[in-house]
């Protein structure tokens, strides 16, 4: 099961575009929403959420996906079992994916330092210690994924399904969207 953790304020296409590219692949990809069955975005999209933060079930997980938008990146961080639940998954070896701005949580909690990793331009000094790849558009390292900004929600998305389906099914969902990568 892939888990995408929606906050208010989240930036909305760096929820939908991977969302939809995971289950286009075939994974079990649930939205997930601190409390309440809807999230609104930050451009006032509401989304329903498949699942509350309570019914996580890392024994099931695959991956952790945090959308940016910075009023959802600070209500992610300001939640304290958000922070436990990235922490344990990050200690059970869970892959961890973060797009925009979400991935200085990754760097507020050290997960990133010794990794590479990206952000949006104006965050790369928030990554903690990582090894920041401020071109690139998505990036793995280790059990981590970070991606670059809005506009790499294409490229983050099939970055996701080649760490967990591979470089053929990845391809074969971008042969179907006629995405240039």
């Amino acid at each position: 099961m892939v888990y995408v953790l929606l906050a208010p304020g989240f930036e909305e296409s760096e929820a939908v575009v991977p969302t939809d590219l995971l289950r286009q692949a075939g994974l079990e990809t649930a939205l997930v929403s601190l409390s309440g069955p809807t999230v609104s975005g930050s451009h006032g999209i509401t989304l329903c959420a498949d699942l509350e933060l309570s019914q996580v079930d890392l024994s099931n997980a695959e991956m952790l996906v945090l959308p940016g938008g910075l009023g959802g990146v600070e209500a992610l961080w300001a939640d304290d079992r958000v922070s436990a639940l990235i922490q344990e998954a990050a200690r059970k070896g869970i892959w961890l994916a973060a797009l925009c701005a979400a991935p200085i949580l990754l760097g507020r909690w050290g997960l990133l330092d010794g990794r590479k990793a990206t952000s949006y331009p104006t965050r790369h000094n928030q990554l903690g210690k990582a090894e920041v790849l401020p071109e690139a558009r998505a990036v793995s390292d280790g059990k981590f994924v970070t991606g670059h900004a809005c506009g790499s929600a294409f490229d983050f998305g099939l970055k996701l399904v080649e760490v967990l389906r591979g470089e053929e099914a990845a391809s074969a969902i971008n042969d179907v969207i006629f995405y240039r990568r």
